[in-house]
């Protein structure tokens, strides 16, 4: 393994079972990343947002990935199942700042809890069974203690027979459909969450600001969203379903469908609805970026736009800013934890503020995948089209290569692009090669599978954007570090990146990443518990540097004895 520094190593053990290997000056390491990043220009704050830093799935309006705080440096042997959870899903994607920064609001493909974090407790205080009431019962409340039970036990040995088996006794023989609940959630000024369950928009808020234990209630709520909000001329082609939500800087909810992008008021007032249709021939897997003059960023599966929010209607025409551009695809949908044959990734905005190159980032869907740049605002006047890219609009595309001395059939993503500067960080989600039984499974088993049960996936890379010449440049790669399905995180400041992983030697952990180098500077080693699983979460951290790991049976929060 590669190491940041020579360090001596102290290993030391609390009350809790607590394993930790410290470097030595990590304090001063962390102090001299946090003056680097200082001087970084950042996204603009949205106003109408909780928080500035973790109000919205991707942390901000631009999807950056990118978070104030980080785990401290160094190994740590961690028990998860002995850490503080809060129960929810399968599958939790995000914990939200709320407008008291004593409490978070925890989004899970079941419920929305709000959770007491102040003085390093984790506690939940109130809680909405919200897929139960979206369905009519139809996708029952799910127990703790069967969310408990699955996240401490593991994968290890287990097929997809009998993992199907477990998880029907656990979660209902509907388990798989699930997923897609409370993927994309915003909170708002007023602490209101937004989120979607089944056919339904929800707008969540505290029964008493000032005594939250009172409970959570529907304060807004739109029901057969599509309907509602595409109209039925012509009807929606089958399938269709809401992929994300994000704010534009007026406060309106932004709504991302697989065939469209919808506008409405946070009253969500069907009145105040625009709406914006794709092809047929298109589909949307993730959500958007959204910009301070309220430009929309969307990726289909054939087309990347730029759309425009006007107050009161989405615009695609060229004098309002709005543009698309085509990217390289693949025809074929890749062997496992994808969802579609385009972009895995949501859109991540680059460069802001006085910079000088205004970009916007994905990796495209080809089978072994590039990162491409698109300018975002006007392609400047002497810029000639790169051979080989699809379009003017393409500043720079660059294969993905991770360092594999020989490239596999498939290095994809589903994840988003981790930026920070002109920096820009990807991971590979598929492994060498998928078994046909693993292959053939509905993406819950996948995810919980993969790794533990069938071969992991390994490959990341960091790239830099050359802002003279207008290109890319692989900065480092990790053919070694495995990253399954858990989007990254950049920690400001420990001026690393951190991925959720599986190795046979550790299980499950999480890789903290020197940004500069690519050396290893973190390790958090949970081991087999499937509490270790990230399932398509996004990494997170306190201020006080305790990670909060979105694990698939509930986020755990991570006390290193600071």
């Amino acid at each position: 393994m590669q190491t940041l520094v020579s360090w001596t190593k102290l290993t030391l053990l609390f009350a809790t079972p607590l394993l930790i290997t410290m470097a030595i000056s990590q304090a001063a390491y962390a102090i001299s990343r946090a003056q680097d990043y200082s001087t970084l220009s950042m996204p603009t704050p949205n106003p109408y947002l909780a928080d500035s830093s973790s109000a919205i799935t991707h942390f901000d309006s631009a999807q950056t990935d990118s978070m104030p705080y980080g785990p401290p440096l160094g190994v740590y042997k961690v028990d998860p199942k002995i850490e503080q959870v809060v129960p929810g899903g399968p599958v939790n994607i995000i914990t939200l700042g709320s407008t008291d920064s004593n409490y978070m609001w925890e989004v899970g493909t079941d419920r929305v809890s709000y959770v007491y974090k102040a003085g390093g407790q984790w506690n939940t205080v109130a809680k909405y069974e919200a897929l139960a009431e979206a369905t009519g019962g139809a996708y029952p409340a799910l127990p703790d203690a069967n969310l408990l039970a699955f996240g401490q036990s593991s994968a290890v040995g287990m097929t997809t027979t009998t993992m199907d088996s477990q998880l029907i006794d656990l979660f209902g023989n509907n388990y798989s459909n699930r997923l897609g609940n409370g993927s994309y959630v915003v909170v708002d000024k007023d602490n209101v969450l937004y989120a979607n369950y089944a056919n339904s928009i929800y707008g969540f808020a505290l029964k008493d600001s000032s005594q939250p234990s009172a409970g959570i209630y529907l304060r807004y709520k739109i029901d057969n969203v599509i309907n509602s909000i595409e109209g039925n001329s012509p009807a929606p082609p089958a399938g269709t379903r809401i992929t994300g939500l994000s704010m534009s800087y007026d406060g309106h909810i932004i709504v991302t469908f697989t065939n469209g992008v919808g506008a409405i008021d946070r009253n969500l007032n069907p009145a105040s609805k625009s709406f914006y249709r794709f092809g047929d021939d298109e589909y949307v897997s993730n959500s958007i970026a959204v910009d301070e003059k309220n430009g929309i960023y969307v990726a289909s599966d054939k087309l990347m736009r730029k759309l425009f929010w006007t107050g009161t209607t989405l615009s695609d025409k060229a004098a309002d800013g709005a543009w698309s551009s085509t990217y390289d695809h693949s025809t074929e949908l890749p062997p496992i934890i994808k969802f579609g044959t385009g972009t895995g990734s949501t859109p991540t905005l680059m460069g802001f503020g006085n910079d000088p190159d205004k970009l916007v980032v994905i990796t495209d869907g080809s089978k072994q995948m590039n990162l491409v740049a698109f300018w975002r605002d006007n392609i400047p006047n002497d810029f000639m089209q790169k051979a080989g890219t699809p379009s003017r609009r393409v500043a720079d595309q660059i294969p993905v290569t991770c360092g594999f001395p020989k490239l596999p059939e498939w290095i994809q993503s589903e994840q988003s692009v981790v930026v920070s500067g002109y920096g820009a960080f990807v991971v590979n989600n598929i492994p060498e090669t998928v078994s046909s039984e693993i292959k053939n499974a509905n993406k819950f088993l996948q995810v919980a599978l993969m790794g533990p049960a069938y071969l992991s996936s390994f490959g990341t890379e960091r790239f830099a954007w050359d802002k003279a010449a207008h290109q890319w440049s692989s900065a480092w790669a990790r053919p070694d570090v495995s990253s399954t399905s858990m989007i990254p995180a950049h920690s400001q400041i420990d001026g690393m990146v951190l991925v959720n992983g599986y190795t046979s030697a550790n299980g499950w952990e999480v890789t903290g990443l020197d940004w500069q180098t690519g050396a290893t500077a973190h390790q958090t080693i949970f081991g087999q518990a499937n509490f270790g699983n990230g399932a398509y979460a996004i990494l997170q951290a306190f201020d006080n540097g305790d990670l909060l790991f979105n694990s698939i049976a509930g986020p755990v929060r991570v006390n290193y004895g600071n």
